[in-house]
Parts: C-alpha cells; sequence; structure tokens
C-alpha cells in the first residue's frame, strides 16, 4: 500500500495538464532549455517505478509542449537545434512507454519521429538511440532486429560517449542473442563492457544515467539465456537480480522471467517456479504488459511439469 500511494503521488506531480495553458509564443533562451533539460531528466525517473499505462500521458503531454515551443516561440537557430535535440529525447521516452504498454504502432512512429528530429539537431548519438529502441521493437515482435542494431552503433560511435556506446552495443548484443548468433552477441557485450571502461572526460546525456556493470550484467544473463547457455546465464543473473531492488518491479519482474528461463533450462523445475512466482508477485499491479506476457510465455513451459508440486500450485494461482 505504501508502494501504491507514493506512485500515485510521483505520477500527479508529474502530470503537465498546467502546462497546456502557459504561453509559448516568447523567446526562449538557455535558460529555459536548462529547465526544460531538468525537467525531462525529473520525468524520465518515473520510468523506473511506473509502467508505460501510467508515464505515456506524462511523456506524451512533454513532446507536445516542446513541439509547441519549436513552432510557436521565438528562438535562435542554435536554440532550435537544442529543442530539437531535446524533443528526441521526450519521443524517445513517450516511444518507449507506449512500447512498455503494448501500443507497437505509435512507439514505431513516436522512434522514428525522434530519429528525424535528432538528425535535423546533428545530434547523431540520440539518432542512434532511436533507431536501436526500433531494433530493441523489432525483436519484441519475433522479427530480426540485427541490421538495425548493427545501423543504431555505427550512426553514433563517432560521437558516442562511453555509456552511450555501451547501451548501443548491448541492444547490438540482445538482437544477435535472439537470431541465434552467439559469437556476435558475445563479441557485443565484450565491446560494451570495454565502452563502459573506456577513459573519457565527457559528460554523459541523462539519458543514459541508468547504463552501468550491472546493466551490461543483466544483459548478458538475458543473452546467454536467449541462447539456452544456463551454465552461463544463471551465475550473473543471481549476483546482479540479488541486489536489485523490489521497488523497480516492473524491470526485476522481468528479468526474473529470464532466470526461471534458465532454471528450466537447466532442470531446475522448483527453482524455476520459486522465481517465476517472485516475478508474478513484482508484476501485480504494474501497468505494463511486457511482465505478463513473459510470465506467462515461461508459465506455459513450465506447464509440461505439472506434476511437481511447486509448478502446480504456481500455475494453479496464476490461472495457466
Amino acid at each position: 500500500m505504501q508502494r501504491r500511494e507514493f506512485i500515485g503521488a510521483m505520477a500527479a506531480l508529474a502530470i503537465p495538464f498546467a502546462r497546456t495553458g502557459q504561453p509559448t509564443a516568447r523567446r526562449i533562451g538557455r535558460s529555459d532549455i536548462a529547465e526544460l533539460r531538468r525537467r525531462t531528466a525529473r520525468l524520465r525517473r518515473l520510468d523506473n517505478i511506473m509502467g508505460g499505462a501510467e508515464t505515456f500521458p506524462v511523456y506524451r503531454a512533454e513532446a507536445d509542449f516542446t513541439q509547441r515551443l519549436i513552432r510557436e516561440s521565438s528562438h535562435t537557430g542554435d536554440i532550435e537545434q537544442e529543442l530539437l535535440a531535446l524533443l528526441a529525447e521526450q519521443q524517445q521516452q513517450a516511444g518507449w512507454a507506449a512500447f512498455d504498454h503494448g501500443q507497437h504502432a505509435l512507439a514505431e512512429q513516436l522512434y522514428e519521429d525522434s530519429r528525424q528530429n535528432a538528425e535535423d539537431a546533428g545530434a547523431l548519438d540520440l539518432a542512434g538511440n532511436a533507431i536501436a529502441y526500433a531494433a530493441y521493437q523489432q525483436t519484441a515482435k519475433q522479427q530480426s532486429g540485427t541490421a538495425l542494431a548493427t545501423d543504431s552503433y555505427e550512426v553514433a560511435r563517432q560521437v558516442a560517449t562511453p555509456k552511450v556506446s555501451a547501451l548501443l552495443l548491448e541492444r547490438k548484443a540482445w538482437a544477435h542473442a535472439t537470431a541465434g548468433e552467439a559469437a556476435e552477441a558475445d563479441r557485443a557485450l565484450n565491446l560494451a563492457r570495454e565502452a563502459l571502461n573506456s577513459p573519457s572526460d565527457r559528460p554523459e546525456p541523462d539519458w543514459v544515467f541508468w547504463v552501468d556493470a550491472a546493466e551490461i550484467d543483466i544483459m548478458a544473463g538475458r543473452c546467454w539465456t536467449e541462447l539456452r547457455r544456463p551454465l552461463r546465464a544463471v551465475p550473473v543473473l543471481e549476483r546482479v537480480l540479488a541486489d536489485f531492488d523490489d521497488t523497480h518491479a516492473r524491470d526485476k519482474s522481468l528479468y526474473l522471467t529470464w532466470l526461471a528461463t534458465s532454471y528450466l533450462q537447466a532442470r531446475e523445475v522448483e527453482q524455476a517456479a520459486a522465481t517465476l512466482g517472485h516475478a508474478a508477485d513484482l508484476a501485480a499491479g504494474v501497468t505494463s504488459v511486457r511482465p505478463a506476457r513473459r510470465i506467462e510465455t515461461v508459465a506455459r513451459r513450465l506447464a509440461r511439469h505439472r506434476s511437481t508440486p511447486a509448478v502446480a500450485d504456481l500455475l494453479a494461482r496464476l490461472k495457466v
């Protein structure tokens, strides 16, 4: 109950409906850009604790407001480029929320709009990230995302900071893993770790604030699960998820489904059932379609072991 009350309060604070009445036909300067970036950064953190159904209206409204600023305000060419880059960020966040809520066509359009705005702004790192989002969406639809994922890194590599490079490379690894290309996935994961550890004095963009060694390890575990290598997947997923905060319920429940799958691949049926049960507990009340779909998928794979009491109990609880 405390968590739900906290989330509700955060959502109420984030809803930007009051912005619709703010004047946009005015001169926009660098102080305005700085404030818009700070607000975008604050709202981006909502994705840690809320699902796409709750965050999409917030993120879409922010992008719409920035578009109005570009159309209606007075500003220099340099400021317009910064506004376009900010809009590209906001459209990516809105696209991600739409994807998380299962609205694939809308997400795809937002990613494409983001890529175009990023290119117009000369922000090739953001353009690459928009392509990487599109590649990730393709893999979710059981399509190959390897070509897009490769393009995303090539577009951004000349300007990418270490964390941006690491993010694009780990998504490239995922695309290769879902395509069954183990060597390519392993190579991309190793490059992602190298990129993350590269010395640099350039500031990282806020849209990669969450990229760290644990994120790369989680992606590695997911990749090895997809490639049916449980001996490689289980240790890394167990280690990282042991320290993963339950308040990040959507993400942790998703990652637990890959750990459950690896246990099942290793014929540790009871452990798979217990892990999937934990994932289901965390996913309860999360407004994202992805955990529910993953839990159902893994539960159906467990169904062949229904004679095992732990599995039977779980399937009855999940109504599978």
